[in-house]
């Protein structure tokens, strides 16, 4: 299974790219930085919330509903009159969900990493969630997804793809230990800590991910 980096890097992944730079007005190489950024950390976060049963059952129900990849089927559509309102809105309740108090927190430190306000990364974000969640959905039919342990290892597979293959990148790597770097549960945190320097023992880290992802260190 290709990791959710690979998919940027894809054909597929550039017409998001390109399509969601084109829908929020933003720089599209700002807009790649940002989702490089941002759909790690998003699946990350969907994975801890699919390690309880019920939120397992939420993410499936919601994957085989409304978010079964479809949206991936008309993309040309989706971005050729502007992205509707109503998916920005869904965008919005997604992340909200997906990341609760942390959304704000989340946006602020992508956004200085990538060079944009937090309006911005918002915007990109919007767009970007449902589409995610089409990826996601379009995987789960692709890989008949019935079961918890079935959506861990997709969300997993996903995260770490492509060191599956042996073709490991410095992203991966770094992202995996990036997310829960302390072991606490709380992913945006880690993240806070490691592209702030909030935390002395991380501080150096936080250059390492300017590195890879185009920010000045």
């Amino acid at each position: 299974m290709a990791g959710i980096l690979d998919l940027l890097n894809s054909d597929l992944g550039k017409t998001i790219i390109s399509g969601v730079s084109g829908s929020t007005g933003t720089d599209q190489n700002k807009t790649s930085s940002v989702l490089t950024m941002a759909l790690p950390v998003l699946m990350k976060a969907m994975e801890r919330n699919a390690s309880t049963p019920e939120g397992a059952q939420g993410l499936m129900g919601a994957l085989s509903g409304k978010h079964d990849g479809s949206i991936l089927d008309n993309l040309g559509g989706l971005f050729g009159g502007g992205v509707d309102d109503n998916v920005k809105a869904d965008g919005s309740k997604i992340l909200g969900h997906i990341l609760g108090s942390k959304q704000q927190g989340v946006e602020k430190i992508i956004g200085e990493k990538s060079g944009l306000d937090m309006g911005s990364v918002a915007n990109i974000l919007k767009v970007a969630a449902p589409i995610l969640m089409g990826v996601l959905g379009k995987q789960a039919k692709q890989t008949n997804v019935s079961s918890q342990s079935d959506l861990g290892g997709l969300l997993g597979g996903l995260l770490g793809g492509a060191s599956n293959s042996g073709a490991v990148t410095k992203e991966q790597t770094f992202l995996e230990k990036m997310l829960d770097s302390d072991g606490d549960g709380s992913i945006i945190d880690d993240v806070a800590g490691m592209v702030l320097g909030g935390d002395s023992k991380k501080s150096g880290l936080g250059g390492l991910l300017g590195g890879l992802f185009g920010g000045k260190n």
